[in-house]
């Protein structure tokens, strides 16, 4: 799903000529978004990551222009919402693990930058979820099981994603105790969308919990156990095709259990998937192999022999 350039800029022409008749310059600009809505704006199967990186702005903020024209249109919302997201991760935040050792404060100002980011995303998650839940964000901060009980399967890639970011940011913002606070409605909204559909993304749900099981305080024995059964079910859901599990298996779980050997080799599997065996998940696949490639430089560091 990736926005045809062509296409967007004849889009554009239609909308900037479009100064007369209100109601018509809107019917325009609805068939626009309902049109970008449908586009993939991180482009699944390209494989080129720095084309990406520079051309996934412009997409967002695109985007962005169109829902100041539709601010409710939904599927722009949640276009928003993942696109935002994944660009924080892919091209901000992993980048900035990647030079930590080497510039500290460009790393820490990456990091800072990403938690904006996530934070742009989570709102437009909550507004794409208000859409038709008016006050979704008060009830949420009440009782947010009782608030997403409405819910429905349409809402799955709404709800993963808003917890994706949601997530993202309790992570990186542990020393802010209003997003800490937010760890409940984080909760319900991943359990949510595993309740309507653990399918969801061939096993994205799953990969999720893997690293939320093993981000507790104190990690559990049932939640270790937890964490091998979503990993198993991620596997089982996207027939070994994506990287994704093996690797946050490794990272979340091998680490803290200081299982050095079960850590390379999990790697060094999504390594050898062949990205071009599965174009509609490539771009994925290798921002994932990117990182498995970091964490394997690390391996001396994670591990005390």
């Amino acid at each position: 799903m990736k926005i045809e350039f062509k296409r967007l800029s004849i889009y554009l022409t239609i909308v900037t000529a479009l100064t007369s008749g209100c109601s018509i310059k809107q019917i325009a600009v609805n068939s626009i978004a309902d049109s970008l809505a449908e586009k993939n704006i991180v482009y699944a199967s390209d494989n080129d990551l720095q084309l990406i990186a520079d051309a996934t702005p412009f997409a967002l903020k695109t985007i962005e222009s169109l829902l100041a024209s539709t601010p409710e249109h939904k599927g722009l919302l949640l276009s928003a919402t993942r696109g935002f997201t994944q660009y924080a991760y892919a091209y901000v935040q992993l980048p900035a693990d990647e030079i930590e050792q080497i510039d500290y404060e460009a790393a820490y100002r990456e990091r800072q930058r990403a938690l904006k980011l996530y934070i742009r995303a989570r709102d437009y998650g909550v507004r794409g979820l208000e859409t038709d839940n008016p006050g979704l964000i008060n009830k949420m901060r009440k009782d947010p099981e009782a608030a997403l009980a409405s819910t429905t399967r349409d809402d799955v890639g709404l709800l993963y994603w808003t917890a994706a970011a949601w997530g993202s940011i309790i992570s990186l913002g542990k020393d802010n105790a209003n997003h800490l606070a937010d760890i409940p409605i984080m909760h319900a909204l991943i359990n949510r969308a595993m309740e309507l559909d653990e399918t969801f993304g061939n096993g994205a749900l799953h990969v999720f919990f893997i690293s939320y099981e093993m981000s507790r305080r104190n990690i559990s024995e049932g939640a270790k156990e937890r964490a091998k059964k979503h990993f198993q079910r991620a596997l089982e859901l996207s027939n070994g095709t994506q990287a994704s599990p093996y690797v946050a298996m490794a990272e979340s779980y091998y680490i803290p259990m200081q299982d050095r050997e079960k850590f390379k080799l999990l790697l060094e599997t999504a390594l050898a998937i062949d990205v071009d065996e599965h174009k509609d998940i490539r771009l994925a696949n290798l921002i994932m192999q990117r990182h498995a490639s970091f964490l394997l430089s690390k391996i001396d560091e994670y591990f005390v022999e």
